[in-house]
């Protein structure tokens, strides 16, 4: 077997490679590149389970960052177990080849209680007072105070939210990913896994704050011309320069995966450069519970004077995550109104039924009843309240595990409060005297997002990309988000054991 290390480069597509990404444009002229056509929907947990299983949803069962457990009666996100993956992992396979393989993973998602014989990732400790305390979990267990003493606490607030990607008290903006790329290293240095994965989330923070561009292409902006050019034409990117807010935020990833990739190959360790998805710009924000919530088929409930939405007494909802939301009916008579009512909104580009979810790989219990397809300048929010003034506490807050959808407006703070760094300032010194208190500082304009992801974009050269130090072991120029399992096999194996 030969060592491999996977880097992976959230956001990082064919259009930003050049002149701002010097040392990783170079790897791909010295080895090869291919696209990957993404997975659907095209987020995290989705994309990394179809990479480390070979196989779609409709078998894995992740449908997304997250979903509305119907037992439970709750919607769930960013759980991490890794149980929660329905089908065997690359590494299980390799070692089921040669007992002496290891794998170490990095911050990729579903990292707790899983096969692996090293795993590092973002886990808060909850007192039962109340507090949430920044941390990590690592397995084996002795793993974390060790690398905590070498490295210091990880950036957990420069991981996500109004900190994450921005100078700030809490560190650089690209601290999260640098205590990552180094935690790579001190793997190394210690351990030697066979496979090492790795994940940067640096870049996918101003891409969605900022957008990739300086703006967003209509829908249907593309002539029949420019259509069939792109037939027989390398892919472009989709209209527009490069936003010049996220030029450092090339230069600094550019940075950490340059030493990354001279440190592993000085030590001959194949590299594989990848990305889950890539981000477009966005315009318009499309709130889906508000639509439902107008035609009263929300159950909401108030809570202290706060609305909140009851799932499981709601006659259909929506779970939104980035540009796709996964539908709900607890009324299954709903079924076609919902989707006629949908089909007639602006912003949404396809509904997807029974039919449509099989042919998407999608079918699984997990997904919803009919699953909404946002247009390429939009994305969906969770908001469901008619009324700001209502809105639920946790809407204010960072609070990715209460919010009954992903919510990309937790990485602004609200430009409407004055002095907000003195609020900050404020809640920390109440936090460290013990008292509650509610970090209330993320806004809630839906407007200010600027980029998105979870559709197919129109473009490849907006897809994600599978970089790799071996121009042998990739012949494929593009291929299915699923056939990324047999390249990472491929390059662990010996070259004469290739698989498909």
């Amino acid at each position: 077997m030969k060592r491999t290390a996977v880097i992976n480069v959230v956001g990082l597509t064919e259009s930003l490679l050049g002149p701002h990404l010097p040392r990783i444009t170079a790897f791909a002229q010295r080895g090869a590149q291919a696209t990957i056509r993404p997975a659907f929907p095209a987020v995290t947990c989705t994309a990394q389970a179809d990479y480390l299983t070979g196989v779609a949803p409709a078998r894995h069962g992740i449908v997304g960052n997250g979903w509305y457990h119907r037992e439970l009666a709750e919607v769930q996100f960013w759980k991490q177990s890794d149980r929660l993956v329905g089908a065997r992992k690359l590494w299980d396979e390799l070692r089921g080849r040669d007992r002496r393989f290891t794998c170490a993973k990095l911050f990729w998602w579903f990292n707790m209680y899983s096969t692996a014989d090293f795993a590092i990732t973002p886990r808060p400790l909850y007192p039962a007072d109340g507090r949430k305390v920044f941390d990590i979990y690592t397995w084996p267990f002795s793993l974390r105070p060790e690398i905590k003493a070498d490295l210091g606490e990880f950036p957990f607030a420069a991981f996500w939210g109004p900190a994450a990607g921005r100078r700030s008290p809490q560190g650089a903006p690209d601290a999260a990913s640098r205590w990552i790329a180094q935690s790579a290293r001190w793997i190394e240095d210690r351990h030697q896994p066979t496979l090492s994965l790795i994940y940067l989330p640096h870049l996918d923070y101003n891409l969605q704050r900022f957008g990739p561009r300086l703006t967003a292409p209509a829908a249907g902006a593309r002539s029949a011309a420019e259509a069939k050019a792109e037939s027989v034409s390398p892919p472009r990117a989709g209209g527009g320069d490069l936003n010049p807010a996220i030029l450092p935020d090339l230069q600094a990833i550019d940075a950490i995966v340059g030493d990354l990739l001279d440190f592993f190959l000085k030590r001959a360790v194949r590299v594989v450069l990848l990305s889950e998805y890539g981000l477009t710009p966005v315009r318009r924000p499309v709130h889906l519970n508000r639509i439902f919530r107008r035609e009263g088929w929300l159950a909401i409930k108030e809570e202290l004077g706060r609305e909140i939405l009851d799932g499981g007494a709601s006659r259909a909802f929506a779970v939104a995550d980035h540009q796709v939301a996964h539908i709900y009916l607890n009324d299954p008579s709903l079924a076609s109104t919902v989707r006629s009512l949908l089909e007639r909104q602006t912003g949404i580009e396809a509904i997807l039924g029974p039919a449509e979810k099989t042919a998407a790989g999608l079918d699984h219990p997990r997904a919803g009843d009919l699953i909404a397809v946002a247009a390429e300048d939009a994305w969906f929010t969770y908001y469901y309240w008619l009324d700001d003034a209502v809105a639920p506490d946790f809407a204010r807050t960072v609070d990715i595990h209460r919010k009954p959808g992903y919510d990309p407006v937790e990485l602004f703070l609200d430009p409407a409060r004055r002095f907000i760094q003195g609020r900050i300032a404020w809640r920390l010194l109440q936090k460290k005297l013990g008292f509650r208190m509610l970090m209330d500082v993320v806004p809630l304009d839906a407007g200010l997002v600027q980029g998105s992801h979870g559709r197919r974009p129109a473009h490849p050269a907006d897809w994600p990309v599978l970089i790799s130090s071996e121009a042998a072991l990739l012949p494929e120029r593009q291929m299915d988000s699923t056939a990324v399992y047999s390249i990472l096999r491929r390059h662990v194996l010996d070259s004469d054991e290739r698989v498909g």
